[in-house]
């Protein structure tokens, strides 16, 4: 069943096409990320860029390992709030300016958040992706406190950033990436809740992002 599927995909097929555009502007955006912080990692904040560096890198890793599908959304819309929320992050710089919290707390919140993050990434694997899309429905984990759990880690792992390497750059381009993950989630239940075992999930799991908030 699998290989007449995987047969039967094509270069002209939108979807085969899109997946390949997705891998390839993630994989030189990652080495775009790791050529602009590695020269700067040269003080006490150098663990944490080295985070950041982990933290992206396994999502680039499961992004281009990741099994296609053509139940994607195709949808406008979608496309932007997921460029804007994925790619803003990557447009981070280290900053010259004093850390506003201790950096063990910084190092903390990053690491909370990349734990929370690859938890949620092994229990979905070769189904993640970036485009709001049904690759299976992943229910176990982290998912059974949150309908969300791997952008509430990458919220961890920014803020954690920020508190290291704050400047007005950083704030805008987080708060900007954070109101695009929001509509980016919301677009990924709207084509999800399609899914009856989705929709049983949605009724047991209240909160998306963050528990007794939102």
């Amino acid at each position: 069943m699998e290989k007449k599927e995987a047969a039967s995909w094509s270069f002209l097929d939108p979807y085969f096409i899109l997946d390949i555009i997705e891998k390839v502007l993630l994989g030189y955006l990652f080495v775009a990320i790791v050529m602009r912080v590695v020269p700067q990692m040269q003080d006490d904040r150098a663990v944490i860029d080295c985070l950041l560096l982990i933290s992206e890198g396994a999502a680039a890793f499961l992004i281009l390992t990741r099994r296609p599908t053509r139940n994607a959304s195709l949808r406008l819309f979608d496309w932007a709030v997921t460029a804007v929320g994925t790619l803003f992050p990557l447009l981070v710089t280290p900053s010259a300016v004093l850390p506003l919290a201790p950096l063990w707390f910084c190092f903390l919140a990053m690491l909370l958040g990349f734990l929370l993050q690859i938890s949620a990434k092994l229990v979905l694997r070769r189904s993640f992706g970036l485009v709001p899309a049904n690759r299976g429905v992943k229910i176990g984990g982290p998912y059974r406190l949150i309908r969300h759990p791997m952008y509430a880690g990458y919220l961890l792992t920014h803020v954690g950033f920020f508190l290291a390497h704050p400047s007005f750059w950083n704030f805008a381009i987080y708060a900007t990436a954070l109101a695009a993950q929001c509509l980016r989630l919301l677009a990924e239940e709207r084509l999800l809740r399609e899914d009856p075992v989705y929709a049983a999930f949605m009724a047991t799991t209240r909160y998306r992002l963050v528990p007794f908030v939102f």
